[in-house]
């Protein structure tokens, strides 16, 4: 039977490692006093779809492997996907990871459900994370977020920060996980001033036609949304999202930051100012958190649920700027409230 729980505050804080971290690999150790085996290497992740340096959801993984890395002083590896692949190709990928010694081994994102269920079953004794899926597996922990929580808050946020009563919402694929994001986002706008109108637009029907990794199509969107008056523009699109960012920018208006505190990525650094706040996702926590229960000898497995309650999820507040905002602080910290005692039910589609 599949387990279901929530995690402990242990994975809260990683997504706020520096993103600029130097690459992995390392010494290898072994770590005897720990409680994982002599015999395995340490974490290792399968990027999603953009890759290392998207800024965002990718990095958000990596520094979870590189918090556990510094931590326990093991070899760690990171690889990226490859353009156009298959199942089959991911079935590999993961496979080789596994044979190669590496425990846990994670992959990054919902398109590595198929591949993984294939080869969990293989390797009986390697624990296998995936972010973002349900796989079924004694061997297996997936780690699913509350993101219509944190866009709930980002909706807050938005409401209050329009001044032409229209915001907007760039989704990456039109697909179940981002509908989330969509969801959570109108409906937090929408309790906070029932007259803000969203404009909401996916950039492609599926992740092979580069809705998560061209800047270029987010840009365009965006570049669209404020055409029609919008103000504030919320994106849930890896990659894609620095398009909308730079547009934004451009047109010194708001753009909502996703998965990372986009504010401090040093990569987005010139558009910064006009970055409000992000919705934020600590994929980084919940790679560390399942990397250290392998090394305790307890490794998780089932549904591993990060929410608001347990900071899996939240809003960040790194621009100074959103203290300037009448009203802003407030209704975030009373929808945070209303979230967390279960006063307030945020929509997932």
């Amino acid at each position: 039977m599949r387990r279901i729980s929530k995690l402990t505050r242990v994975a809260v804080g990683v997504a706020s490692l520096a993103l600029a971290a130097t690459a992995c690999g390392g010494t290898s150790s072994d770590n005897g006093d720990s409680g994982g085996s002599k015999d395995d290497l340490g974490v290792a992740i399968a990027y999603d779809i953009g890759g290392k340096g998207d800024q965002s959801f990718n990095d958000a993984a990596f520094a979870g492997l590189t918090k556990a890395k510094d931590e326990f002083g093991f070899k760690t590896a990171d690889v990226e996907p490859t353009e156009g692949e298959t199942d089959a190709d991911k079935e590999q990928r993961l496979a080789s990871l596994a044979r190669q010694g590496y425990n846990p081994v994670i992959g990054v994102g919902f398109a590595y459900g198929p591949a993984m269920e294939a080869v969990a079953a293989k390797y009986p004794d390697t624990t296998f994370g995936i972010v973002d899926s349900v796989v079924e597996g004694e061997n297996v922990a997936s780690l699913v977020f509350a993101e219509e929580q944190a866009s709930y808050l980002a909706g807050v946020a938005a409401a209050k920060a329009t001044k032409s009563n229209t915001v907007g919402f760039v989704g990456g694929v039109d697909i179940p996980l981002i509908h989330k994001f969509q969801a959570g986002y109108e409906q937090g706008v929408k309790d906070t001033n029932a007259k803000v109108k969203v404009v909401s637009q996916y950039l492609t029907q599926t992740a092979e036609e580069g809705g998560f990794s061209s800047p270029d199509k987010g840009k365009a969107a965006a570049e669209g949304q404020i055409e029609k008056g919008a103000d504030v523009i919320y994106q849930a699109a890896g990659l894609s999202g620095q398009g909308v960012i730079e547009a934004a920018a451009k047109a010194k208006v708001w753009a909502i930051g996703v998965d990372s505190d986009q504010y401090n990525q040093e990569a987005l650094a010139g558009y910064k100012d006009f970055i409000l706040t992000s919705a934020l996702k600590d994929v980084g926590g919940a790679v560390y958190t399942l990397t250290k229960s392998v090394q305790d000898g307890k490794p998780l497995t089932g549904t591993q649920v990060f929410d608001l309650k347990v900071n899996g999820v939240g809003l960040s507040d790194s621009n100074p700027k959103m203290a300037e905002i009448p009203g802003l602080k407030e209704a975030v910290d009373e929808a945070k409230k209303g979230i967390t005692d279960g006063t307030i039910k945020v929509n997932t589609e």
